[in-house]
């Protein structure tokens, strides 16, 4: 076991310090699997200590859920210029979300994987970040509709069905670049701009492709 630093250091770094070594953990072991042994020798201090600043596991997973979810959400609503046509806002958007989890795969695995497989209030956390980023997602394809047509006739359901459609599929997307060395983050976006604006873009020209008749 690596020695323990005792190097004072304000509260408020030593406690992202523990953050740190907890998302590193938790994400290559898994919740279940990662010791508070562990995490404290990678953190360079004490298990007490980490009990003190975080009090359990449980809540040590806790503010790993919510530091990254809230990063991830930053990251990509500060990518996109809301100013710039709808295609271009789509793919900075895209870009943006596999930039960040293709830099922090440990944390795109605690909240892909880890806090979906073990319960609340693990997943209830997860969910309200993935809430977010879907409404976001929404008002972006509600804007490029009005912008289409002028007078948006887009339903509120089919929007919402089409946001929710693009961020499962960079979710995936993000999960399987992450697993394959081979696929820059770049990459990743083109592939889901390529594979979902050829039909949003056609559905903002105002034609849309309809299903056979029964």
């Amino acid at each position: 076991m690596g020695a323990v630093k005792t190097k004072r250091m304000p509260r408020a770094v030593r406690e992202q310090q523990m953050l740190d070594a907890a998302v590193e953990t938790f994400g290559r072991r898994g919740y279940m699997a990662a010791s508070m042994d562990e995490i404290a020798e990678l953190a360079g201090v004490s298990k007490p200590l980490v009990y003190l600043y975080l009090n359990s596991k449980e809540d040590l997973f806790t503010a790993c859920i919510r530091r990254e979810a809230k990063s991830l959400v930053e990251a990509v609503r500060t990518g996109v210029r809301t100013d710039l046509p709808a295609d271009r806002q789509l793919w900075d958007g895209l870009r943006a979300f596999f930039a960040h989890t293709g830099r922090h795969p440990h944390a795109w695995s605690l909240l892909h994987l880890q806090a979906r497989t073990h319960g609340e209030p693990f997943a209830g956390e997860v969910a309200a970040m993935r809430e977010e980023i879907v409404a976001f997602v929404t008002q972006l394809i509600a804007i490029a509709a009005r912008e289409a047509h002028r007078d948006p006739d887009l339903p509120e359901r089919e929007v919402a069905g089409l946001a929710e459609a693009l961020v499962g599929a960079a979710e995936s997307l993000a999960a399987w670049a992450n697993t394959d060395d081979t696929v820059s983050s770049h990459q990743a976006a083109a592939t889901l701009m390529n594979f979902a604006w050829a039909g949003l873009g056609n559905l903002m020209n105002d034609r849309p492709w309809s299903p056979p008749p029964a």
